[in-house]
């Protein structure tokens, strides 16, 4: 007892002092705010107004005050680093996988689909009377009261007695007057339903706007009446017309005169409604292809191979646009020439070398602005073996077929055949026609052209009016004595001419192959003999072609592999003493290790010329850079075992077109180290026409100087 007496003193002395501070402590923290920090007796207060040292690391850096307020600046993407950056997406307007541009750079952590109710809404009040719950204006008065208790109990300074007394106060009224019983606060309230949301979200592409300004179509009304008379008047119209269209029409045999009744009806009604829109559509056409193959012609009109400047004695070919027709697949390119007028448009026939597979052959007119489709078609019953254009007349064009006959084609008149046709009553070949060739008008202004072929004919042709007239004007023959026939009639051997070239400058010279490998110089003026003989190969001959440049000039090419330029000596023109002619030798001889197909001057230079082979190669040399190397050997076949039959220069533009005999053509461009061409000297004027023949002559002439040389010493020894 004395023990619990004295700790109960003890405790009432130290319960004033404590009873002092605990409530003042109390008031401190409720007035200062939520922070719950304790001032305590003021000594923290004073240590904010006592000045610190501050203490340095030993290994901190030592800066100046200029490096100290140096700001680096830091700049914060919001790019995702992780993002994909070659995300493919199938696009169904172009038809392919195309890689995405724009990805989206936002990353989601964390993401939860939450299931409230605003409270003020009709939804939460129709739950909370389902659930029995309280209505929500006496909630914030529930829970008003439940934050002034704390507050009271730590603002009244009465002690612990007075709260105690309130305590038994509020018990003591709730026992007299029963009050409703106060719920606990609703907690958070859940979806009643089974219910899961899902959100998906998709590219989409950016819009762009675009606008086009157009001139309106013109508008034209147009009001009538129809009746009976005028309906019949119509249909009388439209069967005058038809009349009168078959009364203009000379109709030979059943054949075309079904064709023509078949025609009728449809040409009458087609014809004013193509005839409106064809140069619309061939323009359209054109634009078109211009866009699709805008890559090609940006290469032909600017595009030079910069690698010629490290390389003097080399050069490339840049294949550009590929020309082929469906029904000129399995036929063989026989023959190219070029407009001579439209420098784009290049004329090309097809038939088959081949003796067991003849058939079909067609005539096709292309140009470098529609690579797609030929401008015109003319499908032919036999093989077209050869072709040429005329110089003044561009739309003329003279073609020789495999069954002897040789026509002419009129571009113009859209007519499916041709507009003459020999036949064999009238000098019709009894071979296949190899070459044809234009040459001037006569002195009656008419049109002629000469024909060569394995018959051993040479035939000139005349076009009066609407009829060819020919006339044979060499009949090549062998020197070799008289075959004898199955009765020992002797029968004369006749020479198969394969190819001819006329003078660029004397029209009456012209220069004949053969397939035995001869070189025959003729003119027109001697029909019996030839005026020089030259054993120039040993198998066929399939090209001769004069200079275009030097007037004495000429090469050739062979199936024996080789491509061989001669001279023509003057005692050929003016005497024809050929005794020692046919151990002539060449001055140049190229082997090429194939059967060459062509081969074809440069109309720029009088010493370039380019050369086709059986294996798929073009050589292009240049004597006045290397005498015995071509500068360029490239393939161009795409295909093995693909032939290259013939090669054209365009007049004008730097490309050559080569034919296959899979009925392909390629246009090719020439690099710069394969056209070089004389340089113009500064402040001086251009070098006209005249001029630059003399130069080229004169360059040509001085490369042969050099192969002369041996011949003229040994002559004056």
């Amino acid at each position: 007892m004395p023990h619990t007496k004295a700790a109960m003193k003890a405790k009432q002395s130290i319960a004033p002092g404590l009873a002092g501070d605990i409530p003042r402590r109390r008031i401190t923290r409720v007035r200062e705010g939520d922070d719950g920090t304790d001032m305590g007796d003021g000594t923290d207060a004073d240590d904010w107004t006592q000045s610190r040292t501050l203490v340095k690391p030993d290994d901190q850096l030592e800066l100046s005050e200029t490096e100290l307020k140096e700001e680096f600046t830091r700049i914060l993407t919001a790019n995702n680093p992780h993002a994909p950056q070659n995300i493919v997406r199938y696009s169904f307007k172009e038809r392919q996988f195309k890689q995405t541009s724009s990805v989206d750079q936002l990353a989601i952590h964390f993401s939860l689909d939450g299931n409230m109710l605003h409270k003020e809404s009709d939804e939460a009040r129709r739950q909370r009377e389902r659930m029995g719950l309280q209505d929500a204006a006496s909630e914030p008065t529930i829970s008003e009261e439940q934050e002034e208790k704390p507050a009271g109990a730590a603002a009244g300074a009465e002690g612990e007695e007075d709260e105690q007394q309130k305590v038994k106060d509020e018990q003591a009224d709730e026992v007299a007057s029963p009050t409703p019983v106060v719920k606990e606060p609703a907690k958070k309230l859940t979806n009643q339903f089974n219910f899961s949301e899902r959100a998906s979200q998709t590219y989409n592409n950016p819009y762009r706007d675009r606008g086009t300004v157009t001139e309106p179509p013109p508008r034209a009304n147009f009001s009538s009446n129809v009746s009976q008379w005028e309906i019949f008047d119509a249909y009388q119209e439209d069967f005058d017309k038809q009349e009168k269209h078959k009364e203009k029409k000379i109709v030979h045999g059943r054949k075309e005169e079904e064709k023509t009744r078949k025609k009728l009806t449809i040409t009458e009604t087609q014809s004013d409604d193509i005839s409106r829109v064809a140069t619309a559509s061939k323009i359209v056409e054109r634009m078109v292809n211009q866009n699709t193959f805008d890559d090609i012609a940006q290469d032909f009109k600017y595009w030079e191979d910069v690698s010629d400047e490290y390389r003097d004695q080399e050069g490339t070919l840049l294949p550009l646009w590929k020309f082929s027709h469906e029904k000129a697949k399995k036929l063989a390119v026989t023959s190219l020439c070029w407009n001579p007028r439209y420098n784009d448009l290049f004329a090309a026939s097809f038939g088959s070398y081949d003796f067991m597979k003849q058939g079909n052959g067609m005539l096709l007119f292309w140009s470098l602005k529609n690579p797609s489709y030929p401008e015109s078609v003319y499908e032919t019953d036999s093989g077209v073996m050869c072709l040429d254009v005329h110089v003044e007349h561009p739309y003329q064009v003279a073609a020789g077929f495999y069954d002897g006959s040789v026509a002419v084609f009129n571009i113009v008149e859209k007519k499916d055949g041709p507009v003459h046709r020999c036949t064999a009553k009238n000098g019709k070949h009894t071979d296949p026609v190899w070459q044809v060739r234009w040459q001037k008008n006569d002195a009656d202004n008419n049109m002629n052209f000469f024909s060569i072929s394995s018959d051993g004919r040479i035939v000139h042709w005349t076009i009066i009016k609407n009829e060819m007239i020919y006339e044979d004007i060499i009949q090549l023959t062998l020197p070799d004595e008289p075959a004898e026939g199955p009765d020992g009639i002797k029968v004369p051997t006749v020479g198969c001419g394969t190819a001819f070239d006329f003078h660029k400058q004397k029209d009456y010279l012209f220069l004949v192959t053969t397939e035995e490998g001869k070189v025959h110089l003729c003119s027109k003026a001697y029909t019996s003999h030839f005026i020089d003989s030259t054993d120039a190969h040993n198998m066929a001959v399939y090209k001769v072609a004069w200079n275009c440049f030097h007037p004495n000039i000429y090469i050739t090419c062979s199936a024996d592999w080789n491509v061989k330029i001669w001279e023509m000596g003057s005692k050929m023109d003016k005497t024809g003493d050929g005794a020692d002619s046919g151990q002539k030798k060449p001055l140049f001889s190229f082997d090429l290790n194939n059967c060459v197909g062509d081969v074809a001057w440069a109309p720029y230079s009088s010493t370039v010329f380019a050369a086709v082979t059986s294996d798929g190669k073009i050589f292009v040399y240049d004597l006045n850079v290397n005498k015995y190397e071509p500068l360029c050997e490239q393939m161009v076949a795409q295909k093995k075992k693909t032939k290259l039959t013939h090669i054209a220069f365009n007049p004008v533009h730097p490309i050559v077109v080569v034919g296959d005999d899979r009925g392909n053509i390629i246009s090719l461009k020439l690099s710069p180290n394969l056209r070089k061409q004389p340089k113009e000297k500064k402040g001086q004027p251009p070098m006209d026409a005249a001029t630059r023949v003399q130069y080229e002559v004169a360059k040509l002439d001085k490369i042969l100087s050099i192969v002369r040389e041996p011949d003229s010493t040994t002559k004056g020894s």
